[in-house]
């Protein structure tokens, strides 16, 4: 069976704790370190003066080209671990380097304000 299509959540919305532990999801962040010994990277994106950091776990999508620096895109489930930060269980690990990051968030922004407009009528055609 297929994972689901995954959500997508801005990597500080991630660490905040605001993501449900096994929750399908899609990020982005510039990969910032890759330990292959680990199986693990670490993503990071800039929002309002902080870096942000995210946990990924690359078990799954072993062996890759890891590029350091460059723009990722990942999809994969959340995972509580001895209660340090989550981490991203990566189904899908996608080098996207040259996507406009701005364009990309605006596009998020858009695309929840629109689920969100289109659960609010069917909640009142429902009622």
């Amino acid at each position: 069976m297929m994972p689901s299509a995954g959500v997508y959540y801005f990597p500080w919305e991630i660490n905040s704790g605001s993501v449900p532990d096994g929750e399908t999801l899609r990020t982005f962040g510039r990969l910032h370190c890759y330990d292959m010994v680990q199986s693990e990277a670490i993503l990071t994106a800039l929002h309002s003066s902080v870096q942000h950091q995210v946990r990924v776990c690359t078990s799954f999508v072993e062996p890759f080209q890891a590029q350091l620096g460059s723009l990722y895109v990942v999809l994969g489930e959340t995972e509580e671990r001895d209660g340090e930060r989550p981490v991203l269980k990566a189904r899908v690990l996608t080098c996207v380097e040259g996507m406009n990051l701005p364009w990309l968030e605006q596009a998020i922004q858009e695309q929840r304000r629109y689920f969100r407009e289109r659960q609010g009528e069917e909640e009142s055609s429902a009622s």
